[in-house]
């Protein structure tokens, strides 16, 4: 009988920042890797990696089906993160109902294990000190639509582990940085545009933060160590961005971003959304869902993974320093 390190894994959503680095790290420790991808996917995170792919969409059940054939782990990163959409539609299609598809086909493969990409954003808020996976959800009635899909996914998620037997873990994961952000994310970015002197304002915000590398080390640790039907904060340091930003501007010898104040910013995106309400314009990203979703998370306590799962995340400095110098590199080419 196989043991499942010797099994074919699947990887649905390889072609983003966090599945890309799981695919890349199953490859080097030498597993045999199956990713899921549209037709339309880049192939950028994924050029040279030996896996094979199987074309499809987490909205067509039988190409989900045929994905899981003979897998024993999935690897499930698929996420909208479209937070700005004014119709939130595709939102709940691809964050909820793509999972539950992906769940239903994986209960009838019969796979072992079922790691799930979820987020901080499912977490509950502690006035009081650093949050814990225990602390149930709490701030409902600020939560944009784009957060209560991811909540709703979270919660299929581990009532389906509960009562149907799904062989599930939960990663609730903190802003990811780091190299080989092809896309890049709009967080990547922000941090490569205040390197190189480009981003000459940032909001007076923190959030915790996490290391790429060290999200894909979590996933491939809950695959073997996970609790089947529980959640993990991958989270690392909390840090503000007039530090965070400082570290990436003083790696080129740039001068930081200056500091807009929250309650500045506020005040200029609810003017906003009203002119961009009046004239008619849709999927803007100023809004003050934005800028509270910039400062809502607060210190995160990763002592669960550390204990249960063996994770050891790096430090924000070393994220830093090697993200810019990816960035870099890549523009030189």
């Amino acid at each position: 009988m196989q043991s499942l390190s010797e099994k074919p894994v699947l990887v649905a959503g390889a072609s983003g920042f966090v599945g890309s680095h799981i695919a890349r790290l199953l490859v080097r420790r030498g597993r045999r890797v199956r990713v899921l991808l549209r037709r339309t996917s880049k192939l950028d995170a994924m050029q040279g990696l030996p896996v094979e792919i199987v074309h499809g969409d987490v909205l067509d059940p039988a190409s989900l089906r045929e994905a899981m054939d003979g897998i024993g782990t999935v690897f499930y990163s698929v996420l909208d993160p479209r937070f700005w959409l004014t119709d939130t539609t595709p939102l709940r299609r691809n964050n909820v109902e793509g999972l539950v598809n992906a769940m239903d086909a994986a209960l009838a493969a019969g796979v072992e294990r079922f790691i799930f990409t979820s987020t901080m954003g499912t977490l509950g808020v502690n006035p009081h000190g650093p949050v814990t996976e225990d602390i149930p959800f709490n701030w409902l009635d600020k939560a944009s639509a784009y957060i209560q899909t991811r909540l709703e996914a979270e919660n299929r998620f581990l009532a389906c582990c509960r009562e149907k037997g799904l062989p599930g873990v939960a990663l609730c994961i903190a802003n990811t940085y780091g190299p080989e952000d092809y896309q890049p994310t709009p967080h990547g970015k922000a941090l490569w545009d205040t390197a190189r002197g480009a981003m000459k304002a940032a909001l007076d915000a923190g959030a915790p933060t996490v290391d790429i590398r060290d999200v894909a080390e979590a996933a491939l640790l809950a695959e073997t160590r996970g609790r089947t039907g529980e959640r993990y904060i991958i989270a690392n340091e909390f840090i503000g961005n007039r530090e965070f930003y400082g570290q990436a501007a003083a790696l080129l010898g740039n001068p930081p971003p200056r500091m807009i104040p929250l309650r500045l910013a506020y005040g200029i995106a609810w003017a906003a959304e009203r002119v961009f309400k009046l004239i008619g314009k849709k999927d803007y990203l100023v809004s003050t869902d934005a800028v509270f979703l910039s400062n809502v998370f607060q210190r995160l306590d990763n002592g669960k993974a550390r204990r249960e799962l063996g994770w050891e995340p790096r430090p924000i400095r070393e994220t830093v320093r090697d993200a810019v110098a990816w960035y870099a590199e890549r523009e030189k080419r």
